[in-house]
């Protein structure tokens, strides 16, 4: 169970991460910063470490705060990352409307201390590993997508070196799915779980590693928790008498890499997979819209592989 420490006895720090520096704040009415780099992040350390219990927040930058966010960890000082959307909108609803590097350290430091966001979880090399490589790979395919698009409407001097791109590409993709499946094999824990959630019928490489890279608490957490966490738990939207049925657009948020793939899935195993199928034609025959029984299908098969990774005993039913 995880320790609590008093209030008054933690030392809250928002710092907001740039690409070339991190400005901080630990009080609300001073901000330092320091570059981004090994040497500023063993500068800000050093001086996180001599105040007591420190607890640092900063927001998801799409990759810039994974450098820091695993140095902090390293150093035993507990950190929060949150999404940027829900400071902003924290940020408004004080009324703070100014937007520069510094000043976006103290609102931080305010949402840590009013929201008290969950800590952050350092994943293990592996599982840190395997998240490169698929967000190696994706960046492949978006383009190899966007390439065959613009393909088709290339004229012949254009379409002889997308055809090269294309082939590169290609051969990229199929060496990146080779590399991540014989760096699964290779790593015992890894290796285990997946095996265990491809005993979901529909459920293949993909979706496992998917699953492996960026849903460590995968087994850990409810099923319920699980489905918000991902994005296919729909919210309520009701306001007075009205009481509507819920529809695609209540359900939002999440991660939304995860829930790509999970949403190919859920169309293979409406073809597939038996009991996802007679699921998923039993809630259209009772009148719910085709996308919102895809997305039950994608609930159910959450709470399948949750079971799963959770319970080694646990058996599925065909």
């Amino acid at each position: 169970m995880e320790q609590t420490t008093p209030e008054n006895q933690v030392t809250y720090v928002g710092v907001d991460i740039a690409k070339d520096r991190l400005d901080y704040t630990v009080d609300d009415t001073r901000c330092a910063h320091v570059k981004n780099t090994h040497r500023g992040h063993r500068a800000l350390i050093k001086h996180l470490q001599s105040l007591p219990n420190t607890r640092v927040v900063c927001e998801a930058t799409g990759g810039y705060e994974r450098a820091i966010v695993a140095a902090l960890l390293l150093a035993q000082i507990q950190v929060c990352v949150v999404n940027p959307g829900r400071v902003r909108a924290f940020a408004r609803a004080a009324g703070l409307l100014a937007k520069t590097d510094s000043l976006d350290a103290k609102p931080l430091r305010r949402f840590l201390l009013q929201i008290k966001p969950r800590l952050h979880r350092a994943l293990d090399e592996a599982a840190a590993t395997l998240r490169e490589l698929l967000d190696y790979r994706r960046q492949i395919s978006d383009q190899l997508v966007a390439t065959g698009n613009r393909y088709e409407l290339a004229g012949r001097i254009l379409r002889e070196r997308l055809e090269t791109l294309r082939t590169f590409l290609a051969t990229q993709l199929e060496q990146t799915d080779a590399l991540i499946k014989t760096h699964i094999h290779e790593a015992d824990r890894l290796r285990t779980k997946a095996a265990r959630l491809r005993e979901l019928q529909s459920a293949g490489p993909v979706l496992a590693a998917t699953l492996l890279a960026y849903v460590p608490e995968l087994g850990k957490i409810e099923s319920g928790q699980l489905a918000a966490l991902i994005g296919v738990a729909p919210f309520a939207h009701d306001s007075g008498r009205r009481h509507r049925c819920r529809h695609v657009r209540d359900v939002r948020g999440g991660r939304h890499s995860v829930r790509q793939v999970l949403y190919m899935v859920a169309v293979s195993a409406i073809r597939c997979n038996p009991v996802m199928r007679a699921f998923y034609r039993r809630l259209v025959e009772a009148g719910k819209l085709k996308k919102i029984a895809l997305i039950a299908i994608m609930r159910q098969m959450l709470h399948a592989l949750n079971l799963l990774a959770a319970n080694p005993n646990f058996v599925l039913v065909r």
